[in-house]
């Protein structure tokens, strides 16, 4: 598998946490796009129509539910197919988004390793 032909897009509130995690993915290899904004992770389309082979969304966003949005794109059938791996600071959260549709979760803070394990996990299955 090419890392540099897979398009992941990160949503969650925290600036902090979009850099790291975008230097940590782009170190890898991989197309990152970060955004503050849950409005974005439901109009997927990237500025030439493309949609991102995965999706790493907060449970808790300013102003949005991350697993409102993951219900949504989980709906309609040109992206229930992209894996949503959902994050949060709250480990109660992952019965929730399992129920949502959400692939996988991760408990903040969680180790490097351990995303970049899922993140493969899931893009190799293209």
């Amino acid at each position: 598998m090419n890392a540099a032909n897979k398009k992941i897009v990160v949503v969650d509130d925290d600036p902090d946490i979009l850099d790291a995690l975008q230097m940590t993915l782009e170190d890898e290899g991989y197309s990152v796009t970060t955004t503050e904004k849950g409005e974005y992770a439901e109009n997927l389309r990237g500025t030439n129509g493309d949609l991102p082979d995965l999706i790493i969304l907060d449970v808790l966003l300013s102003g949005k539910d991350g697993r409102t949005i993951c219900r949504k794109l989980k709906s309609q059938p040109e992206t229930s197919h992209i894996p949503i791996i959902m994050i949060s600071a709250h480990p109660n959260a992952k019965q929730s988004v399992k129920d949502v549709g959400a692939d996988d979760f991760l408990a903040k803070p969680f180790d490097v390793d351990a995303l970049l394990e899922l993140v493969a996990k899931y893009l190799s299955i293209f």
